[in-house]
């Protein structure tokens, strides 16, 4: 059976930058930062006071006042990328093509918010505080729920969760499902929200989260040689796929064709990367297999890079595993400066990021890098964006449990 061809028609994002895919752009070509001191809770007792969130998002524009209230946020930012992304895309759902429509957004934690709202209630009041839609909201696969009741998706709705791998695996997958022909189309992403005492204070407990607290803009630096972690993040990323004929059909804008998808895992450890980089330049190396494309073909690379001290250099040791003396020549960068690491989101948002990239032939910059590590050699387009020919991209997204993604797309 001869696979299906599987494009982008469809948009969509909350992030740090901006509440739209336009706004996020331009905020990230202009090397704008994201990360900000926290503000929604007291972070007085907290080593880490500094976060990448979300501004003046105003669920109204998406919910109704009584939805609203009691939706998780997590679910209320998959609920606006997806909306931006099928407008975006023009498509009509209803009764003719609703069973071949499906959705599929992750998240790598979910409803923590309502996870530590509601254990306040109980110690405060105890059981009968608890809010009776507190489980049904709090659960991961309610962020796709919500989406195909809006648009009465009745095609396959599930949830991947796989760490900071989530946007990018959920995307991956539901090219699968239209290639094998599942499904004609799939709204498709992640999100997150765990900017949250708990979120926070996990993160800094495993001394994941970068602690320059007194120079937030500059705190997310991915390669340099004084990183010391990322910055948490939220948001989400959500594209339209569709089969390539029946986009046709119907004279659909196309961002992109995606042609690769390639999956691997560390199997080392759980939180820390094969040092060697094996798992990622699998990851790479089955992207670029099942995309049909030379090493050569690949234009620009938006690399998973948190500003991890171990991770970083993983991944460039993976990058040049696959492309060897090629790697030099090849414009990487991590976004991740400027939006922080938006966890289940990461993979999603920055296949967008690599979309647009390609669409306006334009490297995004990797902000803050002035003094790259040992080891962290590769043309990371420091500082300043740069106008690059691009046919072919590449995102990398990697997680806890060592599960390492990579998304091809190429132009049409």
């Amino acid at each position: 059976m001869s696979k299906r061809r599987v494009v982008i028609t469809g948009l969509g994002m909350v992030t740090p930058l901006g509440l739209t895919v336009a706004d996020t752009w331009s905020a990230l070509l202009a090397g704008k930062s994201g990360v900000r001191p926290i503000s929604s809770f007291d972070t007085s007792q907290f080593p880490v006071t500094i976060c990448a969130d979300v501004q003046n998002f105003d669920p109204l524009v998406y919910f109704d006042p009584k939805e609203a209230r009691k939706t998780e946020v997590f679910i209320q930012f998959a609920a606006a990328a997806a909306t931006q992304a099928v407008t975006d895309s023009g498509l009509v759902i209803d009764e003719g093509n609703a069973n071949r429509v499906g959705v599929s957004i992750g998240a790598g934690i979910g409803g923590l918010l309502s996870i530590q709202r509601n254990h306040e209630l109980f110690l405060a009041g105890g059981q009968r505080k608890i809010s009776p839609t507190f489980i049904p909201y709090a659960i991961i696969n309610m962020a796709p729920g919500v989406v195909a009741i809006k648009y009465g998706c009745k095609g396959p709705n599930l949830s991947i969760v796989s760490a900071c791998s989530t946007g990018a695996h959920n995307i991956g997958n539901s090219a699968r499902l239209i290639s094998y022909g599942d499904a004609d189309v799939m709204i498709a992403g992640g999100c997150e929200m765990a900017t949250t005492v708990l979120g926070v204070g996990g993160f800094a407990a495993i001394r994941a989260l970068s602690r320059r607290n007194e120079e937030p803009t500059k705190a997310s630096r991915p390669w340099d040689r004084d990183r010391d972690g990322f910055v948490l993040g939220e948001g989400a990323g959500v594209v339209v796929l569709e089969e390539y004929e029946s986009a046709k059909r119907r004279n659909a804008h196309i961002y992109a064709e995606l042609v690769g998808y390639g999956m691997s895992d560390d199997a080392t450890h759980i939180t820390l990367p094969d040092q060697d980089g094996l798992g990622s330049a699998a990851a790479i190396q089955n992207a670029l297999n099942d995309a049909g494309l030379n090493k050569e073909e690949v234009g620009y690379i938006n690399a998973h890079a948190t500003a991890t001290l171990p991770g970083d250099v993983a991944e460039v040791i993976g990058i040049k595993r696959v492309f060897g003396d090629y790697a030099s020549k090849i414009p990487v960068s991590s976004t991740k400066y400027m939006t922080g690491h938006l966890l289940g989101a990461a993979g999603s948002v920055e296949a967008i990021i690599s979309i647009l990239a390609m669409r306006d032939q334009v490297a995004p910059p990797t902000i803050n890098l002035d003094n790259p590590d040992v080891g962290c050699d590769l043309d990371f387009v420091p500082h300043t964006a740069r106008e690059t020919k691009i046919d072919a991209v590449i995102s990398n997204s990697f997680g806890f449990g060592g599960t390492n993604t990579c998304l091809a797309f190429k132009k049409v």
